[in-house]
């Protein structure tokens, strides 16, 4: 019943999971698996903003129509962690894929991007337990065996970026984390295959000719 768990502690409350970001297959199987009606373009939606903006799930939930500025590619974070303002970016692939859900919302009440899209609270904010609640059974249906939750998708944004040589401070301030010691603990999701390849593939050491072979 709504309001049944109001006023007690999340299960999960003080728990730590590891890193595990989801595959960009996973993503994009759940994405699928969502389908084409009202509540699979709004899942979808969810999903990249999630994915390729890095927001929090809270901040997700609290962007209006508003707040989104595709000629800029930017969506504006209006409250984010500890009350900052901050202005992300979203790539071309993640607005048209929100695009679905931008249509579909038009017919919708005023209010919240991500809202309720049926019975008497139509058009209210839709809740962070009910949008936790689709996902699960979302990536439960792809076929997903991993955990996967929003913050993942916030952890899979941080490591694609920084695979892609995006320079730490941006994606710092794209997650708008307050210090680097914070956004470094998300790029743990570089697996040690990974960081072995890395490493292994590294160019043998330049010798200048007239170094002697003695002097080091």
């Amino acid at each position: 019943m709504p309001g049944f768990h109001a006023g007690r502690p999340p299960r999960n409350k003080g728990l730590r999971y590891p890193a595990d970001p989801p595959t960009v297959e996973e993503i994009v199987a759940v994405m699928q698996i969502a389908g084409d009606g009202l509540h699979g373009r709004r899942l979808r939606g969810l999903v990249v903003v999630l994915w390729r903006a890095g927001l929090r799930i809270d901040e997700a939930l609290a962007l209006r129509e508003a707040d989104l500025d595709r000629r800029r590619g930017s969506l504006l974070v209006r409250h984010g962690k500890g009350g900052r303002r901050r202005e992300v970016g979203m790539d071309d692939w993640g607005w048209q894929e929100l695009e679905p859900w931008l249509i579909a919302r038009v017919a919708l009440p005023i209010g919240p991007l991500f809202c309720i899209i049926n019975g008497r609270t139509r058009g209210r904010p839709w809740s962070t337990s009910g949008a936790r609640a689709e996902l699960r059974r979302a990536a439960t249906r792809a076929g997903v065996r991993r955990r996967f939750a929003p913050h993942q998708l916030r952890h899979a944004h941080a490591v694609e970026m920084a695979r892609e040589g995006v320079p730490l401070i941006v994606i710092q301030r794209q997650l708008g984390h307050s210090n680097l010691g914070i956004t470094s603990v998300y790029l743990q999701g570089i697996d040690n295959a990974e960081i072995i390849e890395t490493v292994h593939a590294r160019r043998a050491p330049m010798i200048a000719v007239s170094a002697s072979p003695h002097s080091y």
